[in-house]
């Protein structure tokens, strides 16, 4: 058998293996000992490695015994743990990096050279002459190129919805008329601490509470001396808990019992007395306080006009001539008369300005196209002319956008891929996108075309609209009471031979068509009272009702 050990190794003299019948325990246990006396030293070079004692456990160039010279740039044979994990069969091109986790390069065979030598030989001295064959044969691998798998950035969508929402801006373009008279009316009042109304009138989404919120807050930093209190009508009961409310504001306690005589005195002796700082009372939505004989609205008008009365009073509501038809005896009361400011709905370009504004102060990069805006603008400037329509049209496109590049998944170099700060546009919100949202919104509300959608809107429902439209057409008023619409809808019932539902029916039926957006109701304490209004044109109403052989001989001969 040939000799396995090198001739450079030191022999060490091992005890003989015990046997089963051993004579006694002392020569035994003298056996067990090492004779190192019998050791023999064999000098070798300080330059040689010392090398384990069993071939199994060398590794690499060091295993000349068992296995034959490896040829030149062959990999040096490893175990496991110098190996590391194993390669995955990723091609060398390219390799799948997620987001969550770091880019490591990978590394080369030089340097997994490198970190085998190193834990292999960390104890031993190497000759600095020496170098292995896969440093002097083996080329540096080039580098792979490393892939990203991520979801889309929707940051420039986010910038650009809270812009878009309905909050007061720092600027309002197309209302600077306005606000200038706004201005210049309560710097008038409060500086000289004279009393007096201003009643601002206009369609809902123009400006009208935007404006005047953005003139007060400026003046708190400019003026001081004025006590400011703002209340909404629509969220009082009724009309008379106006007066409980502007107490509890103005003598900071709480009153429980109804409007009285005494309340209405310590209001006036508090806006009368000789001390204290001017009171701006805003009053929103002022056409809620609607009541019998309309004492609530004379009595708000009148205060200004008391002997050294400090109140300022601003109304805001929707309608029109709330002062000339509601309120005549104001015209012959020259000094009750408050001043009047109307806001115009806005036109085409206006809100195209307002949007793109709006825009411009979330990034340089457009979410929105041009196109697309100015199809916004030009739909509901047609409609109603408002621009918080046109705010919210704008910000549920840019949802449906983002939701749609949200769900998508995409696969680029990461070379290609930019920081997060840089916001890129993936997708820009187009024409298709604000038409599918005006048709969600205003479109396909009266349309019965649609399979199915005859059932959704029943006989009885048609025929109170034709009954609304035909009544407000020859009355040239857009509000009728709901008892006025009763007793249209059952002469129309009875010339048409249908039978007619009672009145409390007929109320159900009007929530149900204002739920569906096309009744207005304003509900008062009789049924009979409450006030019914078309939420959409008459135009569109006889478009989707003409084709019917009943409702569109309704609308053709009008009422009877």
């Amino acid at each position: 058998m040939p000799q396995t050990r090198s001739q450079s190794q030191t022999t060490i003299g091992f005890p003989k293996k015990k046997l089963p019948g051993t004579l006694g325990k002392a020569k035994n246990s003298s056996d067990t000992k090492l004779e190192l006396t019998d050791v023999k030293a064999i000098p070798r070079s300080p330059c040689e490695k010392i090398l384990p004692l069993s071939p199994r456990k060398r590794l690499g160039d060091d295993n000349l015994c068992n296995t034959p010279r490896l040829p030149p740039c062959s990999p040096p044979k490893q175990g496991k743990k110098e190996n590391g994990p194993p390669r995955s069969h990723t091609p060398k091109g390219r390799r799948l990096v997620f987001d969550n986790q770091p880019t490591v390069k990978s590394p080369g065979k030089r340097e997994q050279a490198k970190v085998h030598q190193s834990k292999t030989h960390s104890s031993v001295r190497k000759d600095p002459g020496v170098t292995t064959n896969s440093e002097q044969r083996c080329p540096p691998e080039k580098e792979s190129a490393c892939m990203r798998l991520f979801k889309q950035e929707g940051t420039c969508y986010q910038q650009a919805k809270q812009v878009l929402t309905t909050a007061v801006p720092d600027q309002l373009p197309a209302r600077e008329k306005e606000m200038d008279v706004i201005r210049d009316f309560l710097r008038e009042h409060i500086c000289g601490k004279k009393a007096g109304s201003l009643y601002l009138s206009g369609a809902p989404g123009t400006g009208k509470t935007a404006c005047l919120n953005r003139i007060l807050q400026d003046l708190k930093k400019e003026l001081k001396g004025f006590k400011t209190i703002m209340l909404n009508c629509m969220s009082l009961k009724s009309a008379q808990a106006v007066f409980p409310a502007i107490a509890q504001e103005i003598c900071q306690e709480e009153v429980s019992r109804p409007a009285g005589k005494d309340l209405m005195r310590t209001l006036e002796n508090h806006m009368t007395a000789e001390k204290g700082p001017m009171i701006v009372l805003v009053l929103d939505e002022m056409d809620r306080l609607d009541s019998k004989g309309q004492d609530v609205l004379y009595t708000l008008f009148e205060w200004p006009w008391l002997s050294n009365s400090r109140l300022v009073l601003i109304g805001i509501a929707n309608t029109l001539d709330l002062t000339d038809r509601i309120l005549p005896r104001l015209q012959a009361r020259e000094k009750c008369k408050p001043q009047l400011l109307n806001f115009p709905p806005y036109t085409k370009n206006q809100i195209a300005t307002i949007l793109q504004d709006r825009l411009n102060q979330a990034s340089t990069d457009q979410v929105l196209d041009s196109a697309a805006v100015q199809f916004c603008a030009r739909k509901i400037s047609a409609v109603s002319g408002d621009v918080r329509k046109a705010l919210d049209v704008c910000r549920r496109a840019i949802e449906i956008v983002e939701s749609d590049v949200r769900s998508q998944t995409l696969l680029k170099p990461l070379s290609e891929c930019k920081s997060p700060s840089e916001s890129l546009i993936p997708k820009r919100v187009g024409v298709i996108h604000i038409s599918q949202v005006l048709s969600e919104v205003d479109g396909d509300r009266m349309t019965l075309n649609q399979e199915g959608a005859r059932d959704s809107f029943p006989l009885q429902q048609k025929i109170l609209v034709c009954s609304l439209l035909l009544l407000t057409r020859h009355l040239k008023i857009k509000e009728v009471t709901l008892g006025k619409l009763y007793e249209a809808y059952s002469n129309v019932c009875r010339k048409q031979q249908v039978a007619a539902v009672d009145q409390s029916e007929c109320l159900s039926l009007s929530g149900l068509l204002e739920a569906r957006g096309i009744f207005g109701l304003k509900k008062s304490k009789e049924t009979r009272f409450t006030k019914v209004s078309l939420k959409i044109e008459g135009k569109e109403i006889e478009h989707a009702l003409k084709d019917k052989a009943l409702v569109g001989n309704i609308l053709a001969t009008g009422l009877p």
